[in-house]
């Protein structure tokens, strides 16, 4: 029985793999503050639901990443998902906290799916 956040992948349509989802992955997570010489914002995953997106995406995984659409309330942006302690951590973009008006601590809901094309203008 397929698992409900995931559909055939595509299957059937000219180029799509049937290994890769295009139903989201939906999830909560509170925003965390990363500082390296820059302040990055990232979402983590939750683990379990990490280990089916590695496994989902494996063949697209490039240094450990794998690329995404994410969708947080109307704001959509492609990004790529960056592994760290056996989860995936979402970088959020400044432009999508500002149109979210979210930032650091605030827990948010997203949905990501795995981006198979070229990034988006």
């Amino acid at each position: 029985m397929p698992c409900p956040r995931h559909d055939d992948g595509g299957a059937g349509r000219p180029g799509a793999s049937a290994s890769v989802s295009r139903m989201p992955w939906t999830f909560a997570a509170e925003l965390v503050e990363w500082r390296g010489p820059a302040p990055f914002v990232f979402a983590p995953m939750p683990t379990a639901m990490s280990a089916e997106l590695k496994e989902a995406a494996r063949h697209l995984m490039y240094w450990g990443q794998i690329p995404v659409s994410a969708t947080i309330g109307d704001t959509r942006f492609d990004t790529a998902v960056w592994p760290k302690d056996g989860r995936f951590l979402v970088p959020i973009k400044m432009n999508v906290r500002r149109a979210e008006s979210i930032d650091v601590g605030d827990v948010v809901s997203i949905g990501l799916e795995v981006r198979t094309g070229r990034l988006r203008s």
